[in-house]
């Protein structure tokens, strides 16, 4: 996402702005939350209820864990590269003071974490905080609550934090809404769900997702902690099917896109103006624009702030390469060339437009190529499987838009080809939608890897754009040369 002039991030700041004094003034709601005093030494967050003998594990069908380690859990924590994911804290009242503490842990036990939640945690193969958990962590579980601007790389742990946040605040023995998560997308909410259903499996809570044909018309949500996407949880709360006035803690994940989009940004405002007063407000991305960062401070105010200087956004552990293809039609070619290589592992094809998408999946399939395409134009349903059956294992090779650029946390993709680099609704090179989908391969840590397709100056000029303002280096290969060009590749993939 290129930066914006200062007269448009002015009118990006005028227009949510006002969206943030109107909105819900019918409502009479309350859509600013006072800063609380500096946060003592150690974190209090045992609000977390015990959950009773019979509590009841039910939990809705498709929201159940994939098989393998649960979405958003590293499988082995000690691979963690701590050098790759240093972070920078400041703190909202102490930003100028060198002497500020951070606050930070080494281990969970130090959270004063119910025993529940602590068992939930353990589940998920968590050994020990990551980096951003360590950090972040400490000052979201405080008392009182503080806001948070939280940013780090794809795959470092976010919404484990944001997550056992809002599952240490709630009461259950209250069944009203007390945590609500957005999302952008359908499928990253369903992610989002998966991460709660297993890190509370052993607490009473009761979900509820916010997403197109997830309620009943007419049916109130009861559930302790929602998650869902903007429109849809605007709705539910504007016909009086989910009542807001309860709500300890809000989160936006992936929030620069949510802030930076019209519509998403104009929604999401919505519905944070129908929160209460006190509510805590927590803001989690990998990038942060500044001209988004600038409007977040007004949306979460007096934030404690976690960010990333913008020469560590790039992503260490994934190579990056680049095709030099002669044209569109020898950019599918060369697509069909590498078919066995992106079944080695897993593989995620990022294409521009939808109809791309799905005549490249067509294309494929039809001559014999087993492939899936997703983007927002499918039903609900066909989304649904798709994801679910990329996400099993099931099928190995997806092609998509960025629908699933942000936030999907699937351990197996080891390689991701950008057919068409990504560019801002005004044509610009989009440097944080690269970072997010290249991020889908090396998570947590591991190794991945990424292809870049070429085939005209001007989408060169596009990549080297992107390349230049993240500090790396896209190595070229050669893809007249079938053989070599696969060596090249399947080694990278075999280091992954």
């Amino acid at each position: 996402m290129s930066q914006t002039s200062g007269k448009a991030v002015e009118s990006l700041s005028s227009r949510l702005g006002g969206i943030l004094s109107d909105a819900f003034k019918e409502e009479d709601s309350e859509d600013e939350l006072p800063g609380g005093p500096v946060p003592s030494k150690k974190p209090e967050a045992k609000s977390a209820q015990p959950a009773a003998d019979d509590a009841k594990k039910d939990t809705p069908k498709d929201a159940q864990p994939a098989a393998g380690p649960a979405s958003g859990a590293p499988a082995d924590s000690s691979s963690l590269r701590e050098s790759q994911y240093d972070v920078q804290v400041t703190l909202a009242d102490q930003q100028a003071d060198p002497n500020s503490p951070l606050y930070s842990v080494k281990s969970f036990d130090e959270l004063g974490l119910h025993e529940d939640l602590l068992k939930g945690i353990y589940s998920m193969k968590f050994t020990k905080p990551s980096k951003i958990q360590e950090r972040a962590l400490p000052l979201l579980l405080q008392n009182p609550p503080r806001n948070m601007i939280g940013q780090s790389q794809s795959g470092t742990g976010k919404t484990a934090a944001f997550v056992l946040t809002m599952l240490s605040r709630i009461d259950f023995s209250i069944d009203k809404p007390q945590a609500i998560a957005l999302a952008p997308s359908r499928e990253l909410a369903r992610q989002i769900m998966d991460v709660v259903q297993t890190m509370g499996k052993f607490t009473p809570v009761k979900t509820a997702f916010a997403i197109p044909d997830a309620i009943k018309r007419g049916e109130k949500v009861q559930a302790h902690l929602v998650v869902g996407t903007p429109g849809k949880t605007f709705d539910l709360i504007k016909t009086r099917a989910l009542d807001p006035s309860a709500v300890k803690v809000f989160v936006l994940d992936e929030a620069d896109n949510m802030l930076d989009q019209q519509g998403l940004g104009e929604q999401s405002i919505r519905v944070k103006n129908t929160m209460p007063r006190s509510c805590q407000i927590v803001l989690f991305s990998a990038t942060f624009p500044e001209n988004v960062h600038n409007f977040a401070v007004k949306f979460a105010p007096n934030a404690n702030e976690i960010r990333l200087k913008q020469e560590e956004l790039s992503v260490e552990s994934i190579r990056q390469f680049y095709m030099d293809c002669r044209s569109e039609e020898h950019k599918y070619e060369v697509l069909v060339e590498l078919y066995n290589l992106l079944t080695i592992g897993q593989s995620i094809i990022f294409c521009a437009r939808r109809d791309t998408a799905d005549r490249i999946a067509k294309r494929m399939t039809d001559e014999g190529h087993r492939v899936d395409s997703l983007h927002g134009k499918l039903d609900n349903t066909e989304r649904d499987k798709t994801i679910d059956n990329f996400r099993s294992g099931r099928s190995k090779v997806l092609i998509a838009t960025n629908v699933i650029a942000r936030g999907i946390d699937i351990q197996q993709v080891t390689l991701v080809i950008n057919y068409d680099m990504p560019l801002t609704q005004k044509g610009e090179p989009d440097t944080e939608t690269y970072l997010h989908r290249i991020g889908r391969t090396g998570r947590f840590g591991r190794r991945g890897v990424s292809i870049n397709f070429v085939h005209d100056a001007e989408s060169k000029r596009q990549m080297e754009t992107i390349e230049k303002a993240l500090h790396c280096t896209m190595v070229p290969v050669q893809t007249d040369d079938v053989e070599a060009m696969e060596t090249t590749i399947k080694d990278a993939l075999k280091a992954a």
